[in-house]
């Protein structure tokens, strides 16, 4: 069948166009048309109106959509609308964004063509994108299967007795098979397997370009600017194939996969770029949400057509398009300089982000910028038009601003009662440890640590098999038999839990192996009493292995069961309580919320008022806060979680107010590795030493155990999270050494200053300030 031509204009674009201060495109600067929206739950809104207006038009047309968690919004927005088409509101609703409802989508005429899939996994795991597909797409949205073109890889070259485990044993496919003579008689099948799977992918192509190529193609953007598995340097005319990935994609893969370690180990079977762009008249809209997107998203937009930037081949279909939210479009320079001119007002904090970046393009301090500096950059020229001041007085208020805000971070705040929140259990120290550290050593302040999420899903099956090889070494000691009659095991034991947390340290502080692994084996039985509520060791022993035997025959990446989350979940708050234990602070003052959103599923629910935010309330009213610091993410740039968790804060902080009038609360946000504040967006510039970076890596490494190995790693570095955050706070104090000059720092009478080598940057907020933020979120979930 052949591909549908799309309608001229699209009606649902023009509505959203209109309703943004941006036009479609500004040429040559960008390459490809872009429409922008606030926020991720309307990114998807917008998506779903645009594929239903073109199934209205293409009924037979040919799809290829996105897996993963991107296309969230999407999926239930397209669910929404489908369920509820006759309603009168829907009507008006879908009137309103220009698409005739008289017209019924006709979702089983579509032909549905599977983007990519990894290999070797079997298609029935859950973590599969076969399975993804089947579950979201042919059953979600009622295509016809028989129309549908899938990648099933357990039935690609394989005889009627093999399987992919006998063929890839180690799940390892070693593609030099497709040029050397094999070594061994599995060799000789595995040759065999990938030259049938060569095969395999040029015939799907052609079947592809058969029914006349891809009519309608949704997509993400990867960390490396990939779109469907063509990582950076895939070849534009590139068809179906198998091949590896880069680190980028395996760092993004990791969750699916359940590691790392596993996704290392997987190639991908993807469709080509040519293979999108062979239909010319392809409607292919790449969706992008959150600032940690917006480097990948500017060069797919504005940088030439370049293998080193994937998306560049869309720039030859003139139906491409980039559906963004204003985090993701923060790079395009045509539009942001647009947006400063429609600005009303250019206040300080517009100014500061001008100047410093002048500045640290210039490689100049800023008090050395010239006016012809000024003038040679269209957003500084601009400044000097909308403002009062002179430059140099512009730069003079700019420096002293940078000064203000390290000297506020170099403070020391007394008499205090500290409510530090977090959505996993390594985000407070990632985010801000120094700060903390600093503030733990006025003993007039008072400090909680509350995690608001389980985090079992960063604990893989491999490290809990360790920790129950750990507790077997110990569970049939004398010693451990005496404390469990002694009531030491017991569940609400207070003392005990302590002591669990001070033996490992003892064992750190020793560097014994034995003293640290006895701590881990106390908190794991401790734990395994508590989910199992049972104390007779010999039936604990039973328990134990049915854990190895559970863990050993589980697919990496697999939902666990209830229980299973709950006891790696438990793990993660030990892990907290130990490195809140390093700086002096007992199991009481750290808090694990566990909120019930939680849950482990790709698209994870949003948060309730009954079990996600009133226990953050009752919380406050426990703690009586001063000050609360959060995960400040209020447009999904990093993992969904962080934005929920927000979600449940403000509403927790807000009822707190309403039930304690005169209250008044410092609200302190902050970033970690997955999300940056711009200088001028921070307030509070905190010095980081050397000796400090020793603490960061020495808590991390100890403490969070599960999390050393970097079993889920961010895709901008291949190890633990902590040497990224120091590398983040390195990078942090360059750009301020730039403005300021070197010798600010180092001729400094304080040796604070003179000492620093990193900054963490940080944001107070009032509370009315922090509502504007509720607020927008608000509006945020009018589009869910």
């Amino acid at each position: 069948m052949p591909a549908k031509k799309s309608q001229s204009v699209s009606r649902v674009e023009e509505y959203f166009v209109k309703n943004s201060p941006y036009d479609y495109i500004y040429a040559p600067a960008e390459k490809i048309k872009t429409v922008i929206v606030d926020n991720f739950p309307a990114l998807g809104k917008m998506t779903a109106l645009r594929f239903i207006e073109w199934v209205q038009h293409n009924p037979g047309g040919n799809i290829s959509l996105p897996t993963g968690k991107t296309p969230e919004h999407f999926i239930k927005w397209v669910h929404h609308y489908l369920k509820n088409w006759n309603k009168k509101e829907i009507t008006q609703e879908l009137e309103n964004y220009g698409i005739d409802p008289g017209v019924i989508p006709d979702m089983k005429s579509l032909h549905f063509i599977q983007i990519d899939e990894f290999y070797p996994i079997n298609p029935q795991q859950h973590n599969s994108f076969y399975y993804y597909v089947n579950e979201f797409y042919i059953e979600g949205f009622g295509l016809d299967p028989k129309k549908s073109l899938l990648i099933d890889g357990s039935k690609i070259g394989l005889k009627e007795n093999e399987s992919l485990k006998s063929i890839w044993p180690d799940f390892m496919v070693d593609l030099s098979l497709r040029f050397r003579s094999p070594n061994s008689e599995l060799e000789e099948r595995q040759k065999r397997v990938v030259e049938s799977i060569d095969q395999w992918c040029q015939e799907f192509e052609e079947k592809v370009r058969r029914i006349g190529g891809i009519g309608f193609f949704l997509g993400g953007i990867g960390p490396d600017g990939h779109i469907g598995f063509n990582v950076r340097g895939s070849d534009h005319h590139s068809t179906t194939r198998l091949t590896p990935t880069n680190y980028e994609t395996q760092a993004a893969a990791a969750s699916d996969l359940g590691g790392i370690e596993v996704a290392r180990k997987r190639l991908v079977i993807t469709i080509g770029l040519g293979t999108i762009t062979y239909n010319p008249d392809c409607t292919a809209i790449i969706i992008a949400a959150g600032e940690a997107k917006a480097d990948v998203v500017s060069d797919a937009i504005q940088q030439p057509k370049n293998v080193l930037y994937p998306a560049t081949a869309l720039h030859t279909l003139k139906n491409a398009r980039f559906f963004l939210t204003t985090g993701a479009a923060k790079k395009l320079t045509e539009r942001q300089y647009i947006q400063l001119t429609n600005t009303k007002t250019m206040d300080d904090e517009i100014t500061e982000k001008i100047i410093i970046d002048l500045a640290v393009s210039r490689n100049k301090k800023i008090l050395d910028l010239t006016k012809k500096d000024f003038q040679s950059d269209r957003s500084a020229s601009l400044l000097l038009s909308r403002r009062e001041e002179s430059f140099d007085k512009l730069c003079q208020m700019v420096h002293n601003s940078i000064i203000a805000k390290i000297e506020k971070g170099s403070e020391s705040i007394s008499n205090a009662r500290f409510f530090h929140t977090e959505p996993h259990h390594d985000d407070l120290m990632l985010g801000y440890l120094p700060f903390i550290v600093r503030l733990i050593r006025n003993p007039s302040n008072t400090h909680y640590f509350a995690c608001l999420t389980s985090g079992f899903t960063s604990v893989t099956n491999h490290y809990m098999k360790n920790q129950l090889e750990s507790l077997m070494e110990f569970i049939d000691q004398p010693h451990f038999k005496e404390m469990l009659k002694e009531g030491y095991f017991d569940p609400d034991n207070e003392i005990g839990r302590n002591r669990d947390i001070w033996q490992y340290l003892d064992g750190v502080a020793a560097k014994n192996e034995e003293l640290k692994t006895e701590g881990i084996a106390r908190r794991l039985l401790r734990n395994l009493i508590e989910i199992f509520e049972e104390s007779d060791l010999s039936n604990i022993k039973n328990r134990v292995l049915e854990l190895e035997h559970y863990f050993n025959t589980q697919y990496p990446g697999k939902k666990d069961p209830q229980y299973i989350q709950r006891l790696k979940g438990m793990g993660r708050e030990w892990e907290a309580e130990c490195l809140w234990g390093y700086f002096g602070w007992s199991c009481s003052n750290v808090k694990n919320l566990r909120l019930g959103f939680y849950t482990g599923d790709i698209f994870t629910e949003e948060p309730t008022m009954d079990r996600d935010v009133l226990p953050i309330y009752r919380l406050m009213e426990d703690v009586k806060p001063d000050i609360v610091s959060l995960a400040f993410d209020p447009e999904a740039s990093g993992p969904d979680t962080h934005y929920k968790v927000l979600q449940a804060l403000n509403e927790g902080i807000q009822m707190y107010e309403r039930k304690n009038k005169d209250v008044q609360i410092r609200i302190w946000g902050y970033r970690n590795v997955w999300y940056r504040f711009h200088p001028s967006e921070a307030n509070i510039f905190v010095p980081v030493s050397l000796n400090m970076f020793s603490i960061l890596q020495n808590a991390f490494m100890n403490s969070f155990i599960s999390q050393r190995d970097a079993s889920f790693p961010s895709y901008e570095h291949d190890g633990p999270f902590s040497e990224l955050a120091q590398k983040i706070q390195v990078e942090q104090y360059q750009k301020i050494k730039v403005c300021l000059g070197r010798q600010w720092f180092h001729e400094h009478p304080s040796a604070l200053i003179r000492a620093t080598r990193g900054l963490v940057f940080m944001k107070e907020m009032t509370m009315e300030h922090f509502y504007q933020t509720s607020r927008e979120l608000k509006k945020a979930l009018e589009n869910r």
